[in-house]
């Protein structure tokens, strides 16, 4: 059986390197390497898949070789993560919508008193919708705006809409919902909403996260501020409703009075802001008057492949760490740093970062929180220490090229929409010193607080 592990790990190799060469056929080879890892712990009952020793002990019946399919169905699917997600896509969608958000930048616009100090805003606007809406969708409702002040001013929309997606994903980690990696960082260390602000009576991940924003707007200003003092107005652009916001407003208050309920049960939040979603498609057929066409393709333009995608890597790595290749791992990481902290906590962020850059976090994110939790009680620290390094890292480091996180490229087909293809030596132009600064200033923080 000791073998079934590498076995497990050949296929999560293969996986990942099908994902990067063919981005576009990621859900395929997700789900196919989670069928194969499903049907051999099926074949080999325990091989992969902890069972209970009364079931391990009917090997030869039934039961044994169907365990490991209910088992991966059931526990090693982070069903609750998945259900907020869906949830809060739903809850984005109604939110563009509803013109809100561009109604809200419209007002910081028109109340800055240059130009350079517009951009700024709008991005540091683009971060905190972040906060609570999906990176994607974020940038989706933000981009209007970016594109009207770029014609106004006469420039190219290129780095303007770098910066969406940049501050986007900084500020996507902050909390519980702002990214489906601060869903699964919770879930795994067992977060409330409110921990993400302070935990153990020590700022947490948000404000560490915020000491990488306001970097982040310091960097943005000395860049644009070449493009002039002038002042800018914006054409306002009337709401559709205030009833998106609501629904946002709820699932974020909501979030956080779960986080005081304390129950055995797993899905409570995931089925409130899936409640909230199912809330808000109703509103939207029946009060706004939209037909079913409308409703269905609302539906349909959602993530699904990112909810397949993330139901593939769940099974493929839940196989990973149940065979206990992650602890081997991280045994070995601990045995590199020699037992020094702060080697161990350069190791995870520089890692993190650079493999961030050109693979999607989610899965990395899935199979390292293991690692870094193990590495931190090796070596008897506070596990926070590494955990929020390997969020910081493998979170900002996604800025660092634009294959790196879903909204970088969702912003270059945006400005390649507008007559604007962007290159790759053009995004690293804003993307790596941004991402360099941001992280050096969130991790100088987390640091300080945690060390």
């Amino acid at each position: 059986m000791e073998q079934l592990k590498w076995v497990v790990l050949a296929i999560a190799v293969v996986m990942y390197a099908l994902v990067i060469a063919f981005q576009k056929k990621k859900v395929w080879f997700t789900s196919i390497a989670a069928i194969l890892v499903i049907i051999l712990g099926m074949i080999f009952p325990g091989g992969i898949f902890s069972i209970p020793e009364d079931i391990l002990a009917l090997e030869g019946s039934a039961p044994a070789h169907m365990y490991s399919l209910v088992h991966a169905f059931l526990d090693i699917i982070n069903w609750n993560v998945i259900l907020i997600y869906l949830g809060s896509m739903i809850i984005a969608a109604l939110f563009i919508y509803s013109k809100v958000p561009v109604k809200i930048a419209d007002a910081i616009v028109s109340g800055c008193k240059n130009t350079g100090i517009a951009m700024v805003a709008i991005l540091a606007m683009t971060g905190i919708i972040s906060i609570f809406v999906e990176n994607v969708a974020t940038v989706l409702v933000m981009a209007p705006i970016a594109l009207a002040l770029c014609k106004k001013l006469k420039i190219d929309p290129t780095f303007f809409m770098i910066g969406l997606a940049v501050m986007s994903n900084l500020e996507g980690t902050a909390t519980l919902v702002g990214d489906p990696p601060s869903m699964i960082f919770a879930s795994y260390a067992g977060y409330s909403f409110n921990d993400f602000f302070v935990h153990q009576n020590t700022l947490s991940i948000f404000f560490i996260v915020q000491t990488g924003m306001l970097a982040g707007c310091i960097f943005f200003y000395c860049f644009f501020a070449k493009n002039g003092k002038n002042k800018i107005e914006s054409e306002g652009e009337p709401v559709v409703s205030w009833v998106p916001l609501v629904l946002l407003l709820l699932m974020i208050f909501g979030l956080a009075g779960v986080s005081f309920i304390h129950t055995s049960f797993e899905y409570t939040s995931g089925i409130l802001v899936a409640i909230l979603g199912l809330i808000g498609l109703l509103w939207y057929k029946f009060v706004q008057k939209k037909s079913a066409d409308d409703v269905r393709t609302m539906v349909k333009e959602l993530d699904w492949e990112t909810i397949f995608f993330l139901l593939g890597i769940f099974v493929v790595i839940g196989g990973i760490r149940e065979t206990g290749l992650l602890n081997d791992f991280a045994v070995f990481l601990a045995g590199i740093t020699g037992g020094s902290k702060l080697l161990g906590f350069v190791i995870i962020l520089v890692v993190s970062i650079v493999i961030s850059g050109f693979v999607d976090n989610v899965p990395y994110i899935i199979a390292m929180l293991p690692v870094a939790e193990s590495m931190a009680k090796t070596m008897e620290l506070k596990p926070e220490l590494f955990m929020f390094a390997l969020l910081v890292g493998s979170c900002l480091g996604g800025n660092l090229t634009p294959f790196g996180a879903s909204a970088n490229i969702v912003a270059m087909g945006i400005v390649k929409k507008e007559g604007y293809p962007m290159k790759f030596s053009g995004w690293l132009k804003v993307g790596v010193p941004f991402t360099l600064i941001t992280t050096t200033a969130a991790a100088l923080l987390l640091w300080v607080l945690w060390s």
